[in-house]
């Protein structure tokens, strides 16, 4: 659905002031717009999350650990879809404002891809370089947007979440680097020609929502103060956008349709989109990417582990009685990694794994047709 055929809509909460500036500029800020009762569980929830934290010494596919982390004196970067670990936030997601604001921006039919909560701890927080979110999980369209809720008052000193007006209308930046390797950001010399000086800074009371749509320039700076600033986010899209790479923070909610009905149609954009990795052998998170960190293999097969299971769960959700068809995209599967392995050994796995990860291979297609197993479109192995 193209933007006049939303605005062409009834609105459910926006004004229509408000929906035409998100088309013109790429991003919106709605103070208060989350009642207080929502952001007390909320914080309730996050705060048993924080409790749960403190037993961990390395970042894992939950926990992203700021440097310094302790038990005693917990420092988190980020906690990963986070609706897989509290039915709090999934309920969020359906019956908080947010899914009919979403409605007013993406048209009647809005589909989930996936949350995240980004703590910017006090004292120092890291910052989130500038970057533009499709190029990690490209669709077939641009309609996904991401809204963001401030769990509690966010100033100009907590690294508020910065967008640059009217990129959503420009280039998409190339976010590997000059060696070819995935670093989730804008590099320097780009940094001009977005305009990065022309930043606002979105800041308001706990409630209040930052939306900015998934080709908007946006990042935030340190958290100078001696107060955190969480803000919880969820990435919807309307339902005729389709992914066609892995996501990246998969959960057993990926793909399901919040409001309206699911699409029979896929609406596609003309305008091509840089492929990110294939984040299906793991992945970190954009802190550490770009900060160009390194986990060690044993962190990463625990997060391959997650994101199979994951994967797995969604299957068994949707096709309960496919298992002949599940059994031979298993076998798919075990194809792959047999040559991942292969390939792996024959130059010589390093101790640590560099998270600036190249750009994704070819993929096997596999085409699933009624009541029979499916098809693969893919090189022999």
């Amino acid at each position: 659905m193209i933007s006049e055929q939303v605005l062409a809509q009834p609105t459910r909460i926006l004004s229509q002031k408000q929906r035409e500036s998100y088309f013109a500029n790429g991003y919106l800020l709605v103070e208060n717009a989350v009642p207080s009762e929502w952001i007390e569980r909320l914080r309730s929830v996050t705060a048993d999350m924080v409790e749960r934290s403190r037993a961990r010494t390395n970042s894992d596919a939950v926990f992203d650990l700021e440097p310094g982390h302790t038990a005693a004196k917990p420092r988190l970067r980020r906690l990963s879809s986070p609706v897989e670990h509290h039915l709090a936030y999934w309920d969020f997601v359906v019956n908080s404002p947010i899914a009919d604001i979403a409605a007013d921006l993406v048209g009647p039919d809005v589909k989930f891809h996936h949350s995240k909560l980004n703590f910017k701890w006090a004292e120092g927080g890291e910052e989130v370089k500038w970057h533009q979110d499709i190029q990690f999980w490209p669709h077939t369209n641009y309609s996904p947007l991401t809204i963001g809720t401030y769990l509690y008052d966010c100033g100009p000193d907590q690294g508020p979440l910065a967008v640059v007006p009217g990129s959503h209308k420009g280039p998409l930046f190339d976010q590997y680097n000059d060696r070819g390797e995935w670093v989730g950001c804008l590099a320097e010399r780009d940094l001009a020609r977005a305009q990065v000086d022309r930043a606002e800074y979105l800041m308001g009371p706990a409630g209040s929502i930052t939306i900015h749509n998934c080709r908007t320039v946006h990042g935030s700076k340190p958290n100078l103060s001696d107060v955190g600033r969480p803000l919880l986010l969820n990435t919807l899209s309307s339902a005729d956008a389709f992914p066609y790479t892995y996501n990246p923070l998969t959960t057993r909610y990926y793909g399901q349709v919040i409001r309206g009905q699911p699409a029979r149609w896929a609406h596609h954009d003309s305008r091509p989109c840089l492929i990110p990795p294939d984040w299906s052998g793991g992945y970190t998170s954009i802190f550490a990417l770009q900060q160009e960190e390194s986990w060690d293999n044993g962190e990463l097969d625990e997060n391959r582990r997650n994101l199979r299971e994951r994967a797995s769960a969604m299957w068994r959700r949707v096709h309960p009685g496919c298992n002949r068809m599940s059994a031979a995209v298993r076998e798919i599967q075990e194809r792959w990694d047999i040559r991942r392995r292969e390939f792996l050994g024959a130059v010589g796995a390093a101790p640590a794994w560099p998270l600036a990860a190249h750009p994704q291979q070819a993929m096997p297609i596999v085409a699933f047709h009624s009541g029979v197993s499916p098809e693969p479109f893919a090189p022999r192995l």
